[in-house]
């Protein structure tokens, strides 16, 4: 097996092509071709984690869809936010989130601290 750690833009474009090939249909687990393709996704990730890296979504993205998926209203926000006056301030972007309301946020909705905490999209 001669997986090697990816270090340039070929290599990743190749190791993406090789991978590609087990998708359609995936190799047993613990096989030769199932060890194999598991390296490539290793390296693949390295690679990616380095050289494309995912920002947090914007804390009010964040806020929006947690609220859409878990099939709640803006007035539910009351409790973490403040009056409601307050929480249309914070979701139109015209206040930020102070320190209180993201741990109340983190707490009452699950959303990662680090997405309350990002910079906002402007």
């Amino acid at each position: 097996m001669d997986i090697k750690p990816i270090h340039t833009e070929d290599q990743y474009q190749s190791a993406l092509r090789e991978a590609s090939k087990f998708f359609n249909a995936q190799p047993e687990p613990g096989s030769v071709d199932g060890d194999r393709f598991e390296l490539l996704l290793m390296v693949i990730e390295s690679y990616e984690a380095k050289h494309y890296p995912i920002a947090p979504p914007d804390p009010i993205d964040a806020i929006e869809f947690r609220i859409e998926q878990a099939g709640l209203t803006v007035k539910d926000l009351v409790p973490m936010i403040g009056q409601l006056n307050r929480v249309y301030e914070i979701m139109a972007r015209k206040r930020i989130l102070t320190l209180p309301m993201i741990r109340r946020l983190h707490a009452g909705l699950g959303i990662p601290a680090e997405s309350l905490i990002a910079e906002p999209h402007t």
